[in-house]
This record gives C-alpha cells, sequence and structure tokens, in this order.
C-alpha cells in the first residue's frame, strides 16, 4: 500500500499532546498523593487514590513476578509502531482511522513510559458505587479505551467517499 500525500502522521501531534497530559496528571497523582490513600472527589462516585499497577488492564499478570513488566513494554511498542505505520498510510483526512490510532498510542507510550521509569503503571482516578470499585485508571488508560472503542464504532460506517463508483 502506497502512502497517501498528505498522510495522517500530523495526528501524532494529538498523541504527543495527550502524552503530555498523561505524564502531567501522573507526577501531579504520586506528588499529591499518599498511596492508596483515597481523596474524595466525588462522593459515592470519584476518588483520586494512588495506586502501582504492575500488570496490565484490570491487574492482569500483575502477580506474575516480574516479566510482564518487559512483555507490555514490548507489545506496546509493537502496536504503536504499527500504528504509527498505518497512520502513515491513511490520508490525513480519514479521522476515523487516524483519531483512535493517535489515541491507543498516546495510551500506550503513557504506560510505557511509566513501566521503564518505575516498573509499574501509575494510576490514581477511582470511580466506584457503594462497595463496588472501577480498577483504578489513568489519562493513558482513557486513551487506550476511547480509541479501542473509536476502532470498533468507526469500523460500522464507511467514510463518505468510500464506497462510490463500486
Amino acid at each position: 500500500m502506497s502512502r497517501p500525500s498528505p498522510n495522517a502522521l500530523p495526528w501524532l501531534g494529538l498523541s504527543a499532546v495527550l502524552l503530555a497530559v498523561d505524564q502531567w496528571s501522573k507526577w501531579l497523582a504520586t506528588t499529591s498523593l499518599e498511596y492508596a490513600r483515597p481523596v474524595a472527589f466525588i462522593d459515592g462516585f470519584w476518588n483520586w487514590t494512588l495506586v502501582h499497577n504492575y500488570g496490565a488492564a484490570f491487574s492482569f499478570l500483575s502477580t506474575a513476578g516480574g516479566w510482564q513488566r518487559w512483555f507490555f513494554t514490548v507489545l506496546a511498542l509493537v502496536i504503536s509502531t504499527g500504528l504509527t505505520v498505518w497512520l502513515a498510510r491513511t490520508p490525513r483526512g480519514d479521522w476515523r482511522t487516524a483519531l483512535p490510532y493517535a489515541l491507543v498510542i498516546a495510551g500506550a507510550i503513557g504506560n510505557v513510559i511509566d513501566r521503564l521509569r518505575f516498573g509499574y503503571v501509575v494510576d490514581f482516578v477511582d470511580w466506584y458505587v457503594g462497595e463496588w470499585h472501577w480498577p483504578a485508571f489513568n489519562v493513558a488508560d482513557a486513551c487506550i479505551v476511547a480509541g479501542a472503542i473509536g476502532l470498533v464504532v468507526f469500523s460500522f460506517k464507511e467514510p463518505a467517499a468510500a464506497g462510490k463508483g463500486a
């Protein structure tokens, strides 16, 4: 597949902005919160709670002995590289493809930075209802989820120019 001109690589600018927001928010959490001590933001729904995630989503493989740090780091770098290559092959105006890719790249790299710096991912957003808590997350995680949802949702609708003339 040839590279369209102009391609969607400028969407990496959004990735860079979101990556900066993610790292800033994690810095703020680590310097302002005491580990595992909730601070109410919206009573009955939202706390700021600093935790360390040694695994992946929902603390998957968090107690696997340490190898998972490198596995998830390499996996995120491979996925981010693949998505960057796909951005280079995506027309710039195809935001339905470019936006989700940019979101996933930002989130993946944000968590890679944590894994390399600390050996774990810094999480601090704690949503709950009653005694039930959603697993703590961060801006990078939100970017990955939003990007994945975008990939699924936008896969059901063709861009306006696609399919014409066939």
